[in-house]
């Protein structure tokens, strides 16, 4: 071995020099450096009738969106036959602005129709779910989509029928398909198995307990989700990402859970009927408002998708998302929702994963 180290060898400080800045600039593209990521910018379409609005179309070409994941139908459980059938399929009001759009066709099905389906049925469901997906493309004039999009919250038990439903849909159609993820799902992943997919979306929203009184925001909460990361840089799937723009309130009665009101503006919960305090409405006599019954004693507990939420949930999402192409898709494509954020706060959201 030659030894260069001794203070006669007048190259020793050029020999060492050109090395140390080569492994310099490898630590750091390796460490330090983030890879810039390639970001395809989407919305949810979540309504059985397809039919944008100005403001909505508007809003799509401000931030040069063209990729829209679009319910096609649900899948649900027939309670008088026993059998999984398609509800609320899709209608569209105009094709030829549909075609200016790359559509993801996107299915969602209950965890029920799932667990009650038998097993050997579960290859004619796939065939079901895949033809009416192409008669809905031929009716609309939708040219050969690129994927295919389940979106399913499956359980422990349900897993193995509902991964075996998603690889025949894969084998059926020979498209790309993806598959939803929640965070729980990520969080179990050794328990909840991960689905025979090309990509998952993971839903970056209803992460809190919505059926607990004492739960400030089910919607979304960094608090929360950071509690269910912990190893999402190790996922099998490439992940894409979905964030929510929606809001609700949620009605408890006796301190149990009721359901959900939504669409109801703020300001009508005037104070002749109600009491408001810290995010909740407290009805203080019988009333009738917009088709729902609330009674004297009600809580309403009011959510939504507040713009610092969202931006705090993508930044730590994207610190530990390790894919260098990323979908991001924001829910949903609604003007009542598009309305209560402006241009700016929706590219902002985009601009974190670059």
């Amino acid at each position: 071995m030659w030894n260069n180290s001794g203070p006669g060898n007048k190259y020793t400080g050029y020999a060492i020099l050109p090395m140390l800045i080569f492994f310099t600039i490898a630590y750091l593209s390796c460490n330090d450096i983030p890879v810039e990521k390639k970001v395809t910018r989407s919305f949810y379409y979540w309504k059985s009738v397809f039919n944008l609005t100005g403001f909505e179309k508007k809003r799509m070409d401000s931030l040069q969106v063209k990729n829209i994941y679009l319910k096609f139908f649900d899948v649900d459980l027939d309670p008088s036959s026993g059998n999984a059938i398609p509800v609320a399929k899709l209608q569209v009001k105009d094709k030829l602005l549909l075609s200016t759009y790359h559509i993801v066709p996107t299915v969602f099905i209950t965890n029920t129709a799932i667990q009650q389906i038998d097993s050997s049925k579960v290859k004619l469901l796939a065939g079901k779910i895949y033809e009416l997906i192409k008669d809905i493309c031929k009716v609309n004039e939708i040219i050969n989509p690129e994927e295919i999009q389940i979106d399913c919250d499956w359980t422990v038990s349900t897993g193995m029928k509902y991964f075996s439903l998603l690889q025949k849909i894969k084998e059926i159609s020979k498209t790309r398909i993806s598959a939803t993820v929640r965070l729980h799902q990520i969080k179990f992943l050794s328990k909840a198995g991960v689905p025979p997919v090309d990509r998952g979306m993971l839903m970056c929203y209803n992460m809190g307990n919505l059926k607990n009184p004492d739960t400030k925001n089910s919607i979304i909460e960094t608090g929360e989700l950071l509690k269910y990361v912990s190893n999402l840089s190790t996922y099998p799937l490439p992940l894409d990402i979905a964030l929510p723009l929606f809001d609700w309130k949620v009605l408890f009665r006796n301190k149990t859970f009721k359901g959900l009101v939504e669409n109801i503006p703020g300001d009508v919960f005037t104070n002749s009927f109600t009491h408001i305090n810290e995010e909740r409405i407290e009805i203080l006599k019988d009333t009738l408002l917009a088709g729902y019954e609330l009674k004297k004693g009600d809580i309403l507990r009011t959510e939504d998708s507040n713009i610092a939420e969202v931006t705090a949930t993508a930044i730590e999402i994207n610190k530990r998302l390790k894919n260098s192409q990323v979908n991001v898709a924001l829910y949903h494509l609604d003007s009542v929702t598009l309305n209560k954020f402006n241009t700016n706060e929706l590219e902002s959201i985009f601009g974190i994963f670059h």
